[in-house]
């Protein structure tokens, strides 16, 4: 079949997910799902005002972690359009919700996700397989020089350990985008980010001793990229990776390279709706509570088209991830070399 004729393949599917109406706007959902998170991390704020100066403050910085990382989440849903019509309603949300109220910048991170989804697992296009610390083929290990060198050779044993310095680095990162000037309206999002960072600052060493406050910073923006990581590594990590001169169409694209994680609805809570990457990835503007209706529709379409449709459970996506990890790192180790991911 001709990749003009396998083109056809996403247009039928697409006519028939138009069909259930499943790309109409849910703003009750957003709404109500907002209010809910924004009650959350107001909530957290005042427990931490009554608790003081204690180590109880633990217990929100943990809690925090899980709102923070929600909130991303309806970032995320603003960035791909899903809660307004408008673009701009969309961006103003993106950016009260990543620059102002979490600390991540909003165009840097619309800028490298836009890359993400027009090229998924591509080796040179898609920016979340040029990681540093990490190698997802054998060329790309053998890339790798110094300290970057010796991480990925364990990387399978020290992924979930550099989890921990995720949060750090979607702030640094983000804000020298900025401060670099190299997002649209880098002048707003420096302020927004920057009244995050004497707010949060300012609230954590008034509320406790410099000791407790450098603890609570370190438990809650740990657990902050420790969640953040668990959720998008399951989407594509241990897929096929392209590379320059595939010939698959968009719908083998995006449906090959991604992966969905099975649960009921504490997993759709759990990851966001990331869980369910592969609708995601062919519609990215579909909302969240649309996705579980269009799983059993792309699934049973794809399953006609004789397209492989990867899906299992949370933790076996781990042990996925962790093994294609390992083996990326081998011949380093002078232990194998990583087989070619069309072998899977």
């Amino acid at each position: 079949m001709s990749t003009q004729a396998r083109g056809s393949d996403f247009a039928e599917l697409s006519r028939l997910v138009k069909q259930q109406g499943l790309l109409d706007r849910r703003i009750g959902f957003y709404i109500t799902f907002s209010v809910g998170v924004l009650a959350a991390f107001a909530l957290t704020g005042v427990s931490m005002v009554l608790i003081g100066d204690s180590w109880w403050q633990l217990v929100p910085a943990v809690v925090l972690a899980v709102v923070f990382t929600q909130i991303a989440f309806l970032g995320h849903d603003a960035g791909h359009r899903q809660v307004f019509a408008d673009h701009k309603a969309n961006q103003t949300m993106g950016l009260l919700l990543g620059n102002l109220l979490i600390g991540v910048g909003y165009g840097w991170w619309m800028g490298k996700h836009t890359r993400h989804h027009a090229n998924p697992n591509h080796e040179d296009e898609d920016p979340d397989v040029d990681i540093a610390v990490l190698a997802f083929s054998a060329e790309q290990a053998e890339r790798k020089r110094g300290f970057f060198r010796w991480v990925v050779k364990r990387q399978a044993f020290l992924f979930f350990p550099l989890l921990l310095l995720e949060g750090f680095s979607l702030h640094i990162i983000s804000a020298a985008a900025a401060a670099r000037r190299e997002v649209k309206g880098w002048k707003l999002e420096l302020v927004l980010l920057s009244v995050h960072v004497v707010v949060y600052l300012g609230a954590v060493f008034l509320l406790m001793s410099p000791v407790k406050a450098l603890v609570f910073i370190a438990v809650h923006q740990g657990l902050f990229g420790v969640y953040m990581g668990i959720s998008f590594a399951p989407n594509h990590k241990g897929m096929p990776v392209l590379q320059a001169g595939h010939q698959l169409d968009f719908l083998r694209k995006q449906v090959l390279t991604s992966r969905n994680v099975t649960g009921g609805w504490f997993t759709d809570f759990l990851l966001g709706g990331l869980n369910y990457q592969i609708e995601h990835h062919l519609f990215p503007s579909m909302p969240r509570p649309h996705l579980r209706r269009a799983q059993a529709l792309v699934r049973d379409f794809c399953h006609r088209q004789s397209v492989s449709y990867a899906e299992c459970g949370l933790f076996t996506s781990y042990g996925y991830v962790l093994k294609y990890l390992h083996e990326a790192g081998a011949e380093l180790r002078g232990t194998g070399k990583l087989a070619p991911a069309g072998s899977r």
